[in-house]
């Protein structure tokens, strides 16, 4: 076999090679300078839909979290380990605070755009600087950027293209070291544990090969990429399984055959070419395709598909870049193209995110076109003589001004789509302006409503939601849910929660939220606790259910060791849920045997939410118990007055812990003062305030007090004893503690 020229090469001296690396940096300098400019608008944006469950999910909060993320599968929504410890250590760093991940995803997207630079280069295609540009730049790729959960693609295409440029180093080289075969795997593998989707990269490059040199050799191209390509499969039936076994990407929903998945693919192919080519009307979720082969168009979609495939076959002599770019695109694409189920097909079956690695081959074929004209235009501007003077000035500037204004133009497009990015009701709000019609846009706007806590807003979303998908148990469920917070209509909760339990009776969330309602309906306690009880066995680690679960049972005579069960069930499941140990605290404390455990809940749980006055209060209880601890119970009273000034019981509390302590009675009766202002019909503060207003001379005051207590409560007689007691004595009282 003849020797291959694209493998020759000459080392270049040092000073050679440190110049083009000082350029290299450069040129990703500006990349980055100017998707920075472009993406501004993400810098000030949110967290969207899913964002929180990849960012802030207790999972990735903890080391064992860590482990979780790859030993645990189904603790995240998709097993993507490298991607969730990447989010996992973000997460120490930015903390809640979007900024940082917005910066990251934009600052990964930047640095694939100058890695694909280098590929072009690497590839000897002209124009890699402009491919590179207009991968940065295009409004297509804002969806991926912008949205902080698709970190997945930045990140993935990130180790993408370090394999191809790996890989590439070793088809250049591969008689000298197998070095770089290694690297390259060690890339892949990390690209797969960040998203499937790059397990297309074995092919991709099998094209790029056979573009390269016009023939596949078996030993040479295809057999180093065997290992890659089984890693492939597999990775991509792993994530198959995983997407309807954990994710839900199955039922009725998904139930398309053959003829058309392949109009979901022909008519996907040419939408995303649309897209790329002409980015307009860009929408975070379009409308749901209706797929029927008895309309003609959609038969001409795949089959206009196969000729363009097949036109660009029979010019493969003249030029194999065209039939290459496209396999590659369709190639890349062929995950999401309807012949394996993705959960979002539920909604809607193209969306931007999914060509974002695609990208790369038209890209690719459209900046080398742009490379050769300027070429072409400089060799024939070199062959004239004689030319009107500044003719090649401009017939080699007409290129230059055109890339010009097509990446500014890109750039433009890209900063006006971020700003659909801002939060969660800009994003579903821009959605249904040109998709009235997506319920799920409706149902996650009711989502954020409801985590707002605007309820008739909630409302509103999930029942326009449910008049476009009638048949959603979800839905039922998140209505009934929101139900559940207004007033007057806890009938209408649990019609709804028992429809979507009608529908799938395997809903744990849905027993979960009727149980909550039953619970608030006299006489039907047991049957809430029955639907607590089925909610765990379908979902045994569902933390919430097993902490609602123990408060239904703490609230039932003679079952409080069951509630503590259920309490301790609940942390094991979710270590960090506060109101978990605050009321485990509660149950504990009355247990023989068990105050220094309730203190010790106390404290975690005002760990994790240290302004929680009420927390403070119910600590400061436990510790008064406690022999030594009267000032830490102080303190926390303190604290508490301080974070909630208008907590009336926290108040006389810590009047009454502050009365015995010498020197500070003058203190104790001003919080009584303060705990009866806020709430004047506080007979315990009140009869309190008596008593240390006796102890101090203030005689009619004190009397005042017990007689306002006995006309609030007339059956309170140790007001009335001590009522007696002072007018019989003339003014002097028996001792009395402050309670």
């Amino acid at each position: 076999m003849a020797a291959r020229d694209s493998r020759s090469y000459n080392k270049p001296d040092s000073n050679a090679r440190a110049e083009s690396w000082i350029r290299c940096f450069w040129v990703w300098v500006g990349i980055c300078v100017l998707t920075l400019l472009a993406y501004g608008r993400a810098l000030g944006a949110g967290f969207v839909w899913d964002d929180d469950a990849h960012v802030t999910k207790a999972a990735m909060q903890s080391l064992h979290g860590l482990w979780r993320i790859w030993f645990d599968l189904g603790s995240t929504q998709q097993y993507y380990p490298a991607l969730f410890s990447t989010f996992w250590l973000e997460h120490r760093i930015w903390g809640d605070a979007a900024l940082g991940y917005h910066l990251t995803n934009i600052l990964l997207h930047a640095t694939s755009a100058w890695l694909f630079g280098l590929a072009l280069r690497r590839l000897a295609i002209p124009g890699a600087r402009l491919g590179a540009l207009i991968f940065a730049l295009h409004p297509v790729c804002v969806e991926s950027v912008a949205w902080i959960s698709e970190q997945k693609n930045t990140l993935s295409t990130l180790f993408y293209l370090l394999a191809v440029l790996a890989y590439l180093r070793f088809d250049k080289e591969r008689d000298r070291s197998k070095a770089f075969w290694w690297l390259a795997t060690l890339f892949f593998v990390l690209a797969l544990l960040c998203k499937t989707v790059t397990a297309t990269l074995p092919a991709a490059l099998l094209v790029v090969l056979w573009w390269k040199r016009g023939r596949l050799s078996w030993r040479e191209d295809i057999l180093p990429l065997a290992p890659w390509l089984g890693l492939g499969v597999t990775a991509g039936l792993f994530t198959s399984w995983v997407e309807r076994a954990y994710v839900g990407a199955r039922g009725a929903a998904y139930a398309l055959d053959g003829i058309q998945r392949c109009l979901v693919a022909g008519r996907a192919i040419w939408f995303y070419l649309g897209k790329l080519l002409w980015p307009a009307n860009l929408i975070f979720i379009y409308p749901h395709w209706r797929v029927s082969a008895s309309e003609v168009w959609q038969d001409l979609c795949p089959l206009g598909a196969l000729a363009l495939i097949a036109a660009l076959w029979l010019i493969r002599r003249r030029t194999r870049a065209p039939l290459a770019a496209l396999l590659f695109y369709a190639g890349s694409l062929f995950p999401t193209l309807g012949f394996l189920n993705v959960y979002p097909f539920i909604y809607s079956y193209v969306a931007d995110h999914w060509q974002y690695l695609a990208s790369f081959g038209i890209i690719a074929l459209a900046a080398g076109g742009w490379g050769m004209w300027v070429r072409i235009a400089a060799i024939r501007y070199n062959s004239q003589t004689g030319s009107t003077p500044g003719f090649g000035a401009i017939m080699i500037g007409i290129p230059q001004f055109a890339a010009v204004a097509v990446v500014c133009t890109l750039g433009v497009l890209t900063w006006r789509q971020c700003r659909v990015y801002y939060d969660v009701e800009t994003l579903y709000r821009a959605v249904l302006d040109r998709n009235p019609d997506c319920w799920m846009a409706h149902s996650n706007l009711g989502a954020s409503y409801q985590a707002d806590e605007n309820w008739p807003g909630a409302v509103e979303q999930f029942q326009e939601a449910l008049r476009l998908n009638p048949d959603d148990a979800v839905m039922h469920n998140n209505l009934g849910e929101a139900w559940l917070k207004v007033p007057g209509r806890l009938d209408d909760a649990v019609g709804q929660l028992e429809e979507a339990l009608r529908l799938k009776p395997n809903f744990a969330e849905a027993h979960h939220n009727l149980a909550l309602a039953l619970e608030q309906i006299p006489g039907r306690q047991p049957e809430a606790i029955t639907h607590f009880e089925e909610a765990l066995r379908l979902k045994p680690d569902y933390a919430e259910a097993h902490y609602n679960l123990a408060l239904a049972l703490a609230h039932m005579s003679g079952r409080l060791p069951e509630a503590i069960a259920q309490f301790e069930q609940a942390l094991r499941f979710k270590p960090d849920y506060a109101e978990a140990h605050e009321d485990l605290a509660i149950a504990l404390e009355p247990t023989p045997g068990r105050l220094p455990d309730a203190v010790k809940h106390f404290e975690e749980a005002l760990r994790l939410m240290p302004n929680n006055a009420e927390a403070h209060v119910n600590l400061a209880i436990a510790l008064e118990q406690i022999p030594g601890r009267e000032p830490d119970a102080v303190a926390h009273y303190e604290e508490a007055v301080r974070l909630k000034p208008d907590y009336a019981e926290a108040h006389n509390n810590l009047a009454a812990a502050l009365a015995p302590i010498p020197g500070r009675l003058p203190d104790a009766i001003s919080h009584f003062e303060e705990a009866v202002r806020l709430k004047p019909d506080y007979t315990e503060a009140r009869y309190n305030l008596a008593l240390v207003y006796a102890k101090t001379g203030r005689l009619e005051e004190a009397v005042r007090q017990l007689q306002t207590v006995l006309k609030l409560n007339p059956g309170l007689g140790e007001a009335r004893k001590k009522l007696e007691e002072l007018n019989a004595s003339g003014g002097a009282i028996s001792d009395g503690k402050p309670k």
